[in-house]
């Protein structure tokens, strides 16, 4: 009978988060995640074809776990208003309760190796960018938003505002204030007004 494997898929995962945390993209190697665990490196190519294949694993999970929730925030109320004021709050919220991944996402895919990537994984990431601006194109609907200059209002006040709340903080290495998801909410809030 087998053994069962030591180390699981998000073990190794949560290692290579660490890693990115603490030092980018460029330290997130096969070698130093499996030393951060204590498991041979031999035994990573076991999940892994190698560091292009660690690399997409480790952002495609963190932004496929943030992405859950922001769709959740997103259809959790029927007013449209409502429903972005919680999406921006929950970006904050997020990255409050979940501070190495939040830093992992402020580097981008691009740093991840995503012009290595495997069709699979181009196909995953790209799924998850064209849902996000298939919702907030749904929500630019529900709220009367039309042409490129609302899109873009939308997406000012959904994503990157929300994203300045926490980059500066998470960029210091200091904890969120904790009136930031306040803070987020009516940014969006007031930008949203006005739309």
């Amino acid at each position: 009978m087998a053994r069962p494997p030591r180390f699981d898929t998000d073990q190794i995962l949560d290692a290579a988060v660490r890693l990115a945390a603490s030092a980018g993209p460029s330290g997130v190697t096969v070698s130093a995640v499996a030393q951060a665990i204590g498991a041979p490196s031999g035994s990573m190519y076991h999940r892994f074809a190698g560091r292009t294949a660690l690399l997409a694993e480790v952002w495609l999970r963190t932004v496929e776990r943030f992405q859950a929730g922001y769709f959740d925030a997103l259809h959790s109320d029927p007013d449209p208003r409502r429903a972005a004021r919680a999406a921006a709050r929950h970006v904050v919220s997020w990255s409050r309760a979940h501070p190495q991944e939040a830093s992992l996402l402020l580097h981008g895919a691009g740093e991840f190796g995503r012009a290595d990537w495997s069709e699979e994984h181009v196909r995953r990431a790209d799924f998850g960018h064209e849902r996000v601006y298939a919702s907030l194109g749904t929500l630019a609907a529900s709220l009367g938003v039309t042409g490129r200059q609302g899109r873009e209002r939308i997406a000012l006040a959904l994503v990157d505002l929300p994203l300045s709340v926490v980059r500066r903080h998470l960029r210091a290495g200091e904890p969120l204030p904790p009136h930031a998801e306040d803070l987020a909410e009516e940014c969006t809030a007031a930008l949203l007004y006005t739309a």
